[in-house]
């Protein structure tokens, strides 16, 4: 039942996109497209291995589709409306392509070669005995669908909530908002190529170095504002939804558009992203504990004196 209640929210919110005149073309063409692609590249694949990792294979190339069908199913293409599109295909590619050096890396779909289970998710086992959750084969399959169930919810709601806006015409808000996912983007992008950088020369320990410096998970940081960039973008379409469809499924496309940027912020800080990354790094690290007493965990700030023990 907790399982079931976790996927309740993004079923509501899919059913509104589904039942909205101006979303449900795209709703249901992007439902198909993420059913058939996480279960050939995930679920399919995750049965037989009882290995989570293949949903960051399907989860980025599913924000490639909902980018795709955004611009394939729209009855008018606007400037706003082609612009939330390539933020999709360059959000869900860039993550997309490194998926595919993964599945090299640890032979995924390597027939006879030793699949390696990523620490996030090797970490989600211990969550499982925690939460008294048995059933591995079922624990793998719900991790899988509840992001596919995002994909075709929550996280599609900035975009189809744009696509079905005919009469937006760009402006202020928008150029603003397009501008802070832009800078968001490339900053995500210099985090990565940051600590690259830093494990290619060899260097033990933490990387504290450029945005390193200022928060212990940079790259998660841009990542979650690159989504609040498109709920900003979204925002101004969403009274013309309200004239559109009934009220009820206006609040839910409504608790959809939050639900995107909090779904990120809870992945990234606690589910699959900060949490387990910070449990692994203090038992290889030495130096991580240091690193966490100077250093914001999420949001960028200054670095802090580490407190001394009273004498």
């Amino acid at each position: 039942m907790r399982r079931l209640w976790a996927m309740l929210p993004f079923a509501l919110v899919g059913v509104a996109l589904l039942l909205d005149p101006g979303t449900a073309g795209p709703a249901w063409s992007n439902l198909a497209v993420q059913a058939v692609l996480f279960t050939l590249a995930a679920a399919i694949p995750g049965y037989l291995t009882r290995h989570v990792s293949y949903v960051d294979v399907a989860w980025p190339w599913g924000l490639v589709g909902i980018g795709l069908v955004t611009v394939f199913t729209a009855d008018q293409l606007n400037v706003v409306t082609v612009a939330i599109a390539v933020a999709y295909l360059a959000m869900g590619a860039r993550m997309g392509l490194w998926s595919l050096v993964l599945t090299i890396k640890h032979g995924w779909w390597t027939p006879g070669s030793p699949k390696v289970e990523l620490p996030r998710y090797q970490y989600q086992r211990r969550r499982w005995e925690r939460q008294g959750f048995h059933s591995e084969a079922w624990s793998v399959q719900y991790e899988i669908w509840l992001q596919g169930l995002a994909n075709a919810s929550a996280l599609a709601v900035p975009a189809f909530i744009v696509a079905a806006d005919h009469q937006r015409p760009p402006a202020v808000w928008s150029l603003a908002a397009l501008t802070l996912w832009a800078a968001s983007y490339v900053l995500e992008s210099v985090a990565d190529r940051q600590k690259q950088r830093f494990a290619a020369r060899g260097k033990r320990g933490t990387c504290d170095r450029g945005l390193w410096r200022y928060s212990r998970h940079p790259n998660y940081f841009f990542q979650w504002m690159q989504w609040n960039a498109l709920v900003l973008l979204a925002l101004p379409s969403l009274p013309a939804r309200f004239h559109d469809t009934t009220p009820l499924v206006w609040v839910l496309l409504t608790l959809g558009l939050f639900l995107a940027s909090w779904t990120l912020y809870a992945t990234l800080t606690k589910h699959t992203g900060a949490r387990p990354a910070e449990y692994y790094s203090l038992r290889k690290r030495p130096d991580y504990a240091q690193y966490q007493a100077t250093t914001n965990m999420f949001f960028p700030g200054p670095v802090k004196t580490p407190q001394k023990d009273a004498e």
